[in-house]
């Protein structure tokens, strides 16, 4: 009987408290949203099923938890402590992205720049309300609607917010289809909305797709050195899907490689989340912050396309400014779909995706700018 009682006090039932069942409960969430509404069920299933595993008590001293040095968890959290699978990631995406429609339409860049505005506000936001800087940063790239480049970041300047962060910068890209409509709407007019783009756009030649990778990363990480680890390989891994003498090498990249990745990337930061160390008044402030983030770069994006159309002969349809957020393919496909709504005519996807690559490069350096600001 002894042997028993001694049992049941290390089972997960009776160590569990009100805690555990909240982020179980916010897992289990995650895992429905991404099943049965389909919300970014490559990002929300990962995450939400290491929630519930990362919150299941245990006792501690047996290298269970992903906290407890030596426990299985803790070395495939290496790759997020480091930044090891952001940077895998955006090797992954530089494989995956075309960049001739932005090249097509290189003034289209400026609305991913405009975007990137969000972070700047709400690192200021963040200062103010009593953030150390390193941390303010960290919360401010949330902005950048980039899951990956808000890890790397964060484990590079405040590892003690990775889980929050992380987890806020993916829920907001996973929700898009709820934040980013009803600003877009609330900033412009039926109008605006129903603009057309040009159907058919410049041919851009395959000197050029070969050279923007390897200009692309010069300028960039010049700027900011610190951007390298995200965008040389994302410069890389573009440079291996438009050369065609390395197919075999960018499939893996684009394939393979960040799925892999992306797997680890999820469930890890999923399982950080464990109750006793991530449930604080500071990682609401952080959710709380992480929305306004979202909602600014959308926001500045949208403004900043009606700003350009004062000085436009041909109007830019400003509903692109919220695909600057780096939230790729998820903020130009919804821009896509908002203007399907107006005008079943009207196709913004590919001009979605060109604001979406440029937003992806203009989140890494404003990470690498920051990270810059913050050393020792």
């Amino acid at each position: 009987m002894e042997l028993f009682i001694q049992f049941l006090h290390n089972t997960g039932y009776y160590l569990a408290d009100y805690r555990y069942v909240l982020m179980i409960g916010v897992g289990i969430f995650f895992v429905t949203l991404a099943i049965a509404k389909n919300y970014e069920p490559l990002l929300l299933l990962p995450i939400g099923f290491g929630i519930i595993v990362g919150n299941i008590p245990f006792f501690k001293g047996f290298g269970l938890g992903i906290y407890e040095n030596n426990s299985v968890l803790h070395y495939l959290y290496f790759g997020v402590r480091t930044g090891l699978y952001p940077s895998i990631v955006f090797l992954g995406l530089g494989a995956m992205t075309d960049f001739s429609s932005l090249l097509a339409w290189p003034k289209l860049m400026l609305l991913g720049a405009a975007a990137q505005m969000g972070i700047y506000f709400t690192l200021l936001s963040a200062l103010a309300l009593g953030f150390l800087p390193k941390e303010a940063a960290s919360i401010a790239i949330i902005g950048g609607a980039d899951g990956p480049t808000s890890i790397f970041l964060t484990a590079k300047l405040a590892p003690h917010l990775i889980g929050p962060i992380a987890i806020a910068a993916y829920s907001y890209m996973a929700l898009i289809p709820i934040i980013q409509p009803p600003i877009i709407k609330l900033l412009t007019t039926k109008k605006e909305r129903l603009i057309h783009m040009p159907e058919e756009k410049r041919t851009v030649t395959r000197k050029e797709l070969l050279a923007f990778p390897v200009a692309g990363v010069i300028l960039c990480c010049f700027l900011a050195p610190a951007s390298i680890p995200l965008l040389g390989p994302f410069f890389f891994g573009n440079i291996m899907k438009v050369s065609g003498v390395v197919d075999r090498l960018a499939k893996t990249a684009s394939t393979a490689i960040i799925d892999t990745a992306t797997i680890f990337l999820g469930f890890t930061v999923g399982a950080s989340t464990q109750a006793d160390v991530f449930l604080t008044p500071k990682s609401v402030l952080i959710f709380c912050l992480g929305a306004i983030a979202f909602s600014l770069a959308t926001a500045s994006g949208v403004l900043f396309a009606k700003i350009m159309n004062l000085f436009l002969k041909e109007k830019i349809n400003p509903m692109l400014g919220a695909a600057g957020v780096s939230a790729v393919p998820g903020s130009a496909r919804e821009v896509h779909l908002l203007g399907q709504k107006e005008d079943p005519s009207n196709y913004l996807l590919m001009y979605g995706m060109a604001c979406n690559a440029s937003g992806v490069i203009g989140s890494a350096i404003c990470a690498g700018i920051l990270w810059s600001f913050n050393v020792g």
